[in-house]
């Protein structure tokens, strides 16, 4: 009898597919992140963390959002946190009011400001897109809350389901593979697509689930939802602008990409964001994943600066890509 167990996959059993190998998911023709050796060297290397505060007060304090709002407004909770309110329908992104990013209530990376809406002040919720099993994005405390307060359906890319059926046996969940979409009813068609990321929760289950973007069709117009990704040569903007004809608003990820040796693979940065907006044929931005949390080198503003820098070299008004802070909100104007 071999002394060594075959490795076995705790989240998802399926067919293989051009991005799933039968045991771990992977990005088609990308970099995969770096392994514990890089991680090492990133950790005990010569660059160095920018000092975060330990507490930052927001730019606008928390706000009580509106029932429902019948066009398009987004406001932000804090790092990928977003409520999306769109023709009457209340949607959040990767819901965390956790103080922490982290399987432990004691240590791990901790928010520096507190979330933009206080939970109590949330409207009904009526889905809840989680787009990956990290910690920043997947909190099981936050989604117990929403599931005793609002009942939503949870929408997630395959294997993250069984994360969250494990904590709530009683969640409705709709599970996707990237290419799938679902008609959640007639206000509401999700699209789930591709990203350049990876998934972990522990040691051993390391691309175990499904990582993915996710476009929203609804009656206000697409918008097109991305977590965490690298830019992956645009790739996937592009087949996200074949696929979808252009957006209203897309909403991506604009921080923890510092040093990007180690972090090109797994984050865009600024200048990046601002290539895929273009690429993918997008109206109006959104930037998120920045100034919540500190998960890498860069100082806490250097999101919203080299930003603001990459829009002006583009020639992009930067009135079309927000930057938004816990409690600022943003009604997306209609597509010009």
């Amino acid at each position: 009898m071999s002394l060594f167990r075959t490795p076995r996959n705790p989240y998802y059993n399926g067919p293989v597919t051009d991005h799933f190998d039968g045991l771990r998911f992977f990005n088609p023709g990308g970099i995969e992140p770096g392994g514990f050796k890089d991680l090492m060297r990133w950790q005990f290397g010569a660059e160095k963390r920018a000092e975060w505060p330990k507490f930052r007060e927001a730019a606008a304090v928390p706000v009580k959002p509106e029932r429902t709002v019948d066009d398009l407004r987004v406001t932000m909770i804090g790092h990928a946190s977003l409520l999306i309110q769109v023709s009457g329908l209340n949607i959040l992104t990767d819901p965390v009011w956790s103080e922490r990013a982290s399987p432990l209530s004691f240590a791990g990376p901790k928010r520096v400001m507190k979330p933009g809406v206080a939970f109590g002040d949330l409207p009904p919720i009526d889905y809840v897109i989680v787009t990956h099993n990290h910690y920043d994005h997947l909190d099981i405390a936050t989604l117990k809350a929403l599931q005793r307060a609002h009942r939503p359906v949870f929408v997630t890319p395959l294997g993250n389901d069984r994360i969250i059926h494990k904590a709530m046996p009683d969640a409705k969940i709709r599970v996707m593979d990237w290419g799938d979409h679902i008609a959640l009813e007639e206000r509401l068609t999700v699209h789930c697509e591709p990203c350049h990321h990876w998934s972990a929760r522990g040691m051993g289950d390391r691309r175990m689930a499904l990582w993915a973007a996710f476009v929203l069709t609804t009656p206000a117009g697409k918008i097109y939802h991305i977590g965490d990704t690298g830019f992956h040569g645009g790739i996937n903007y592009r087949d996200a602008e074949r696929k979808h004809g252009g957006f209203r608003l897309a909403i991506l990820p604009i921080g923890a990409y510092e040093p990007r040796w180690f972090m090109r693979a797994q984050h865009q940065n600024p200048e990046e964001a601002v290539e895929g907006m273009r690429l993918c044929n997008a109206a109006y931005a959104i930037g998120h994943h920045f100034g919540t949390i500190q998960l890498t080198n860069e100082a806490i503003d250097q999101p919203v600066i080299d930003l603001m820098k990459a829009l002006d070299e583009a020639g992009v008004p930067r009135e079309r890509f927000r930057a938004l802070l816990p409690g600022e909100s943003f009604d997306v104007p209609p597509v010009p």
